[in-house]
């Protein structure tokens, strides 16, 4: 997908509303980022701490579905680990074409080094880190990603026209991520989706009657869906949506 400038436009916009302390040279270099890799500020893929630019785990999983990554490959390092002390270590490997030997990383993670947000939840922060370290090298990111901090004080810009993004409720996060309702609307805003076609999409994607009855794994895995979607072929995703606007058949 190429990025138009009036996406980077877009991206840039959303920056200097989260951010309003940003100097030209910041935001020179959140534009090169934006242009060379396609993250999207809008969606939580890149990010600022403490006056440095960090990309997510969804970035760099996004960067890979761009770059048509052949596979990644999770291994425990079982003699690294301590299951009592609750320390666990990873290895993984990304293949970025066919013939590829592979790129190696490894991630670990103890209650000493893990936000209180996700403690309890050390081993999969420690696979995440392994595949973040992997995907950084594979694909030259100099960044460094949220989700390897010892803790994940994560500044995600808020929603346009100046509404701020809620706190843990349903479908949202402590630690200051957006919450999943408040990453839908962006992506009903950006692509110009019907919202109540999404609504409908999302109901029938999840199972429920309603998004707000849907777990938050499953609202998760619909909002990154539909992301991928939007972003690979609008047309397709607006055709699909215009699906669910005809009324459904009653069965007796």
């Amino acid at each position: 997908m190429n990025r138009t400038a009036n996406s980077i436009r877009q991206e840039m916009r959303a920056a200097r509303q989260a951010w309003c302390d940003l100097g030209a040279p910041r935001l020179r270099d959140l534009r090169s980022l934006l242009v060379r890799y396609k993250f999207s500020v809008i969606l939580g893929e890149i990010t600022r701490i403490d006056s440095h630019w960090y990309v997510t785990h969804s970035g760099l999983l996004q960067l890979a579905s761009r770059r048509k990554c052949r596979g990644i490959e999770t291994f425990l390092q079982e003699r690294l680990c301590d299951p009592a002390a609750n320390r666990w270590v990873f290895r993984a490997v990304v293949y970025v074409g066919p013939n590829s030997k592979g790129y190696v990383g490894y991630g670990d993670a103890d209650p000493s080094n893990v936000s209180s947000v996700v403690r309890g939840a050390e081993m999969r922060v420690a696979e995440t880190r392994a595949v973040n370290r992997a995907l950084r090298k594979a694909y030259g990111i100099g960044l460094c990603s949220v989700e390897e901090l010892g803790s994940q004080p994560a500044s995600i810009p808020p929603l346009p026209e100046g509404k701020t993004i809620g706190q843990s409720n349903g479908n949202g996060s402590a630690n200051g991520q957006p919450r999943l309702r408040d990453k839908l609307c962006l992506l009903i805003r950006k692509y110009e989706l019907d919202p109540n076609l999404v609504k409908r999409y999302a109901a029938d994607f999840c199972g429920t009657e309603s998004l707000r009855d849907a777990g938050r794994d499953l609202v998760e895995a619909f909002v990154s869906t539909v992301a991928q979607e939007a972003a690979s072929d609008r047309a397709a995703l607006v055709c699909k949506l215009n699906s669910y606007s005809q009324p459904q058949e009653v069965r007796s």
